[in-house]
């Protein structure tokens, strides 16, 4: 099954047309006609099957014949992950960390990242591309870029982490995971989170914990602590 991605459409819609790069592509490179069926998500759970009516590469219209929503998992995720140097390192982590399972993801500022100014519209597009491939029917949310401090100081439910690597008591994440449960976990940069930052958080309620025993990139990091929640809610 391949999988479209269009957040316009609802569960009352009966009709849509593609643009036109969607169009040539359903027509000329997947070869679809009039009478075969594609698959839609609009991001908000709902997966559609719908029938092509009209085959045109340039305004390829379908009839929405059956709609059925998804469950979602039973947790939520949210990351708060400091740039990485390198943007493709953190498309790397948006495009991984979308196939497993995440529901929201912060790009945070802290002291010392190196990078402080992001454009989101190309990882928008990648997470959506990561979406269909995966054939998740939910998309993950994407904020934009805030300071560590404005971050930590919302208001947050759930359980709530930082990983970091100075040397302190820390607990292991994985243990200190609960299935069913909402997971917001703080991800720093390369040079990793300020000791400021760090008892920043904690007077905030996060819980310093270590990924294992190894130093992990940031990205590489961010991907463990999302892996460690989808499975600690694998039933």
């Amino acid at each position: 099954m391949q999988l479209f991605y269009n957040p316009d459409i609802s569960e009352h819609t009966k009709q849509f047309s593609f643009d036109k790069e969607e169009s040539k592509h359903i027509v000329k490179v997947l070869r679809k006609t009039t009478g075969d069926y594609v698959h839609i998500s609009n991001g908000k759970g709902w997966l559609f099957t719908a029938e092509i009516a009209i085959a045109d590469i340039k305004n390829c219209l379908v009839t929405i014949t059956n709609k059925e929503l998804k469950q979602k998992h039973p947790y939520n995720l949210h990351l708060a992950v400091a740039p990485t140097k390198m943007n493709d390192r953190y498309e790397w982590f948006l495009e991984k960390a979308t196939e497993i399972g995440i529901d929201s993801i912060t790009p945070i500022i802290c002291e010392q990242s190196e990078r402080k100014v992001i454009k989101t519209d190309r990882f928008e597009k990648i997470i959506q591309s990561a979406m269909k491939q995966s054939l998740h029917c939910y998309l993950p949310k994407l904020n934009n870029a805030i300071s560590f401090k404005e971050f930590i100081n919302q208001k947050f439910k759930g359980q709530l982490f930082i990983a970091h690597c100075e040397e302190s008591n820390k607990k292991s994440l994985k243990q200190e995971l609960k299935p069913k449960q909402d997971v917001t976990v703080l991800i720093g940069p390369e040079g990793d989170f300020s000791v400021k930052e760090i008892e920043m958080s904690v007077s905030n309620g996060f819980i310093p914990v270590t990924l294992g025993e190894t130093r992990l990139r940031t990205e590489t990091a961010a991907l463990v602590a999302c892996h460690s929640v989808a499975f600690i809610n694998q039933e």
